[in-house]
């Protein structure tokens, strides 16, 4: 298979986000993600929600390609409203939160202070998890059947899946990091760590090419307020009893909801959710009491899901991670 060109694949989703359209009930065209650029350019909207079945009108080869390759089209699209925002932005956000404020100042400070000649180190530019104020969820389209939570196999990691479940327990909402800032002792540099996973390792030492150069060992100091939070909260569903074959017991999913979908389930639910089938790596406490992890599954490591969408007979997004186990 030949290599997939990203660039324009990035190219396609920004013509979808610009001239997909439908009609309204007046004949008018209604350009539906123009007016959520609007929106999310004026923090009036946080989540993004794209329908697989809108862009299957448009180009279904690409329903294909995020349905098989899912984390990297979430990059993708969100890498596509970033560009774009800047021209749908037609007024000054009045209300900035703290994370606005510190921005602008670094951003201010940086112009002021470094020589735009100069190449930066990539731990010390701004990643983009960083600046996004917005979240990108896929909505599976209707063509895509829910599977059964034992059907979810190794051969969906990395796709689009649909699993049905009945929600047994819902934790209180959580902060979860992003984006860990540092501050450096010794030169004062800040260096950023973007985070994928639950849990992660903290720099100690400054990556900055001043300290380098001068071996000056200076010890990185982890700065809360410079950092980047979201809302995280921790659900479990089970199978349905009519999924379960005669002689065997339910097996259950961990779901992690990140984001604006938090308290969008209540134990009791019956719900549907889509998300992204990954490999989750145990840290800690249940990385040393695993026994005999299965044949299928690497050491200390369990398969999840990230969910981009979840509705309990009625529709509500959600962006999870499950994590499957037998009760």
């Amino acid at each position: 298979m030949a290599p997939r060109d990203y660039q324009s694949e990035k190219e396609k989703c920004i013509k979808f986000l610009q001239e997909f359209y439908t009609d309204n009930e007046f004949g008018k065209k209604h350009f539906k993600y123009v007016d959520q650029l609007v929106q999310v350019a004026h923090r009036e909207q946080v989540a993004l929600y794209i329908d697989l079945d809108d862009i299957a009108e448009e180009d279904p080869e690409l329903v294909d390609s995020i349905c098989e390759n899912t984390p990297r089209y979430v990059s993708l699209f969100a890498d596509a409203v970033q560009d774009l925002l800047p021209q749908h932005k037609e007024k000054e956000v009045v209300n900035k939160d703290a994370l606005d404020v510190y921005i602008e100042h670094r951003l201010m400070m940086e112009q002021r202070t470094r020589d735009p000649n100069e190449v930066h180190d990539a731990h010390n530019q701004y990643p983009a998890e960083l600046l996004r104020r917005f979240e990108i969820y896929f909505k599976h389209p209707s063509t895509m059947k829910p599977k059964v939570v034992r059907d979810v196999k190794a051969d969906s990691i990395g796709k689009l899946v649909t699993v049905r479940g009945i929600v047994t327990r819902v934790t209180e909402v959580k902060p979860m990091m992003v984006v860990a800032t540092y501050t450096c002792d010794q030169c004062g540099a800040e260096t950023y760590q973007p985070i994928q996973s639950p849990t992660f390792m903290p720099l100690i030492m400054c990556p900055s090419r001043e300290c380098q150069t001068n071996k000056s060992g200076g010890r990185l100091y982890l700065q809360s307020r410079g950092s980047k939070f979201i809302k995280f909260q921790e659900i479990k569903i089970q199978e349905h009893s009519d999924q379960v074959p005669v002689g065997n017991i339910p097996r259950s999913l961990t779901v992690y909801t990140r984001g604006e979908n938090t308290r969008q389930a209540q134990p009791g639910d019956h719900v549907s959710i889509t998300g992204i089938f990954l490999p989750l790596m145990k840290a800690g406490f249940r990385q040393v009491v695993q026994v005999r992890p299965p044949a299928s599954v690497a050491p200390s490591s369990s398969l999840t899901i990230r969910s981009n969408f979840i509705h309990p007979r009625r529709e509500i997004g959600l962006p999870t991670v499950i994590k499957t186990q037998d009760t």
